[in-house]
């Protein structure tokens, strides 16, 4: 026998569109209707998780794009500085080095025993990394005064002296004396480099063509 509907005594107000309201003495009598509700239930939970998308592809994609947008931003964003003129110390010119000091630079030998520049004061120094040009050596060998020394600098290894002269073959491995002078390693040609008792540099030639040409500074290197 059911209890009191909704008109009756003891209960709250209910919405009128609910209709009447039978609360039936065993409980049990709403065991198919509660199972009918929790299906209902878990069919409309079921559907929201089929509509919810995935959140680790989601993910990924949305760390492809922001990685795309930066690298694209990195790229065409306008730099400061990256345009208009350099504005670095240009390298010293020949006759700006004029006047300096000889670095104090160990040279090696033909058995890479370390030979100071700046021991071998006064000296005419040629570069032959690019060109061994004997004749060249020679030349400087026979055109300077008594007292002088010629000495060859090659990258690696020394190479060989033009046979019948003392001129003195050594190496520049470390390259720091080109570096010294800002001249590019695979130049051509031979570069003299002239320096007195004191170590001033009197003179370089990048390129030489006659030392015939550089008698009068070579003769004031035995002063």
């Amino acid at each position: 026998m059911g209890k009191a509907d909704a008109d009756g005594p003891g209960l709250p107000d209910l919405p009128p569109e609910w209709g009447r309201v039978v609360i039936p003495d065993d409980l049990s009598a709403l065991a198919d209707e509660a199972e009918q509700v929790r299906r209902e239930l878990r069919r409309a939970a079921a559907d929201r998780r089929r509509r919810r998308p995935p959140a680790g592809p989601v993910l990924v994609l949305i760390v492809a794009v922001v990685t795309t947008i930066a690298g694209l931003a990195a790229v065409t964003w306008p730099r400061a500085g990256r345009t208009g003129p350099a504005t670095g110390t240009p390298d010293p010119a020949p006759a700006q080095l004029t006047g300096r000091q000889l670095p104090a630079l160990d040279l090696v030998d033909g058995g890479q025993s370390p030979v100071p520049l700046r021991g071998l004061l006064p000296v005419v120094v040629l570069l032959v990394d690019g060109c061994a040009c004997p004749e060249q050596v020679a030349a400087a060998a026979t055109a300077v005064p008594p007292g002088v020394s010629v000495v060859t600098v090659a990258g690696a290894r020394p190479r060989a002296a033009p046979p019948g002269t003392s001129v003195r073959s050594l190496a520049d491995p470390a390259g720091g004396l080109r570096a010294f002078l800002h001249l590019p390693a695979g130049q051509l040609g031979v570069t003299a480099v002239l320096a007195d008792r004191s170590g001033r540099i009197t003179l370089v030639v990048p390129e030489v063509t006659s030392v015939a040409d550089h008698s009068a500074e070579l003769s004031r290197l035995a002063d």
